[in-house]
């Protein structure tokens, strides 16, 4: 099984519920979506942003946050490689919601505010994200920070530091042993 049938697995076994998931089962190769804006650019500090918000919802601990994947660089690629031109826009337009969410709330921009102002201006996003997506059409939009949080999900546990730090991986594994004993504390497996 090589990588693509991989991460295609974990997709479907997902449910396909990741926001772009149709790009990315078909390698961001769709014929029938305009895929890609011209004139999309990140900035070096759009990628801060990002990398900011990625550690914000995953942080260091005992094992290394979104940050040190870095997240803010999966995120860059795969709006700008992989989402169709509508979440694109959503997505860039989150950046600054989430940039004046905080200057209302904390009185400063996101990267000037506290580690805890951050995580309570999230909570507090997630919350409404949530809510949103409870009540939202199938033709509506996502919400923004649903795809920031997704994104940050899918590529801090897909990437190496993921996949070795936080969870348990082993490159080559041997046979399959549908019932390991777990101890509490241990850390899931990513194989």
């Amino acid at each position: 099984m090589n990588r693509r049938e991989a991460l295609s697995s974990v997709a479907l076994l997902l449910g396909g519920t990741i926001i772009g998931a149709e790009a990315f089962l078909s390698g961001c190769t769709t014929s029938d979506k305009k895929i890609g804006t011209a004139g999309l650019n990140f900035s070096q500090d759009d990628i801060a942003f990002l990398d900011e918000v990625g550690e914000t919802i995953i942080p260091a601990t005992t094992t290394p946050g979104a940050k040190e994947a870095k997240i803010g660089d999966f995120m860059k690629t795969i709006v700008t490689d992989c989402y169709e031109e509508k979440d694109q826009k959503i997505f860039v337009e989150g950046m600054t919601k989430l940039e004046e969410a905080s200057k209302k709330k904390n009185g400063k921009s996101f990267l000037e505010s506290t580690p805890q102002q951050r995580h309570d201006l999230l909570v507090d996003l997630d919350k409404e994200q949530k809510d949103y997506m409870g009540k939202k059409k199938p033709e509506d939009p996502a919400h923004y920070f649903r795809m920031m949080k997704e994104l940050t999900l899918w590529g801090y546990f897909t990437s190496e530091i993921g996949a070795t730090k936080a969870l348990r991986y082993v490159a080559v594994p041997g046979r399959y042993d549908g019932c390991v004993p777990y101890k509490k504390g241990d850390k899931a497996w990513a194989t």
